[in-house]
């Protein structure tokens, strides 16, 4: 067990059904943190913490669809009457449909950046008050490179996308600013190009695919939800306790060049 967080800490964590939410929820869990899963998907919420309850770890887990106030609430309250409070917060929960600017609809529009950027909010908004009286920890949001460049090997891209992304870092900002007088830090993971099936496995392994990213990639290869959940649990340890307000890349280099 890492010594990075002090005992009888706990975390909630969005979008934790699958994929790098996962890959997080189980991380933290072997640090010794009590996780509250919460996804959309409640099977693969239960899933997630039947696992970490069978490695020995401590999980609950929730149905939240972060564009629910309610929900949210609910859970941030069953984790902190199981536990006694709440330490940490991963925002994770994301979505991206396929449409460019031509086809993109205001339906579409709204998901997106509902899910993406003000669902990063509403979860904030509910689970930093209990972080405060907690006596203080972290949060850690996750966005993307897209955050900062548009990844596309054609002529078309996902601006709903972008834009719910790029907002990600500055709302880490403006509450890294806020809630510092709660004696929560905030920063920002931006992942590259992950093996997961977000996108599609195939559309990041394939041949074709990896020789459109290597032209960009430093580190040859793909990441994986491992690489991000070092880098989302080091931000919320007390070994990053002077880092605050910054969006850390997690890319192979991606955004290098």
């Amino acid at each position: 067990m890492s010594t990075a967080f002090q005992e009888n800490r706990s975390v909630f964590v969005t979008g934790a059904g699958s994929g790098i939410g996962r890959e997080i929820a189980l991380r933290l869990a072997r640090e010794g943190l009590s996780v509250m899963v919460t996804d959309l998907d409640v099977e693969a919420g239960n899933q997630t913490a039947k696992l970490i309850n069978e490695e020995g770890g401590r999980a609950l887990s929730a149905e939240v669809d972060v564009r629910n106030r309610g929900q949210i609430k609910a859970a941030a309250e069953l984790a902190v009457a199981e536990w006694g409070g709440l330490h940490y917060l991963v925002n994770n929960a994301g979505l991206v449909t396929n449409h460019s600017f031509k086809d993109l609809t205001e339906e579409a529009w709204d998901l997106v950046v509902d899910v993406n950027l003000k669902g990063q909010f509403l979860v904030a908004q509910q689970v930093a008050p209990h972080i405060r009286e907690a006596g203080g920890g972290a949060i850690v949001n996750l966005s993307t490179v897209e955050a900062a460049v548009v990844v596309t090997s054609g002529t078309t891209a996902q601006p709903h996308y972008n834009a719910s992304k790029g907002g990600v870092p500055m709302l880490t900002k403006a509450l890294a600013v806020e809630l510092a007088a709660d004696n929560i830090r905030v920063n920002c993971v931006a992942p590259g190009p992950i093996a997961t099936d977000f996108f599609s496995l195939e559309g990041v392994t394939s041949p074709e695919a990896m020789e459109f990213m290597k032209q960009r990639l430093l580190v040859p290869r793909v990441g994986t939800p491992a690489d991000i959940a070092a880098a989302v649990t080091w931000l919320l340890s007390d070994e990053a306790s002077w880092i605050d307000g910054i969006q850390m890349p997690v890319d192979g280099g991606w955004l290098t060049r």
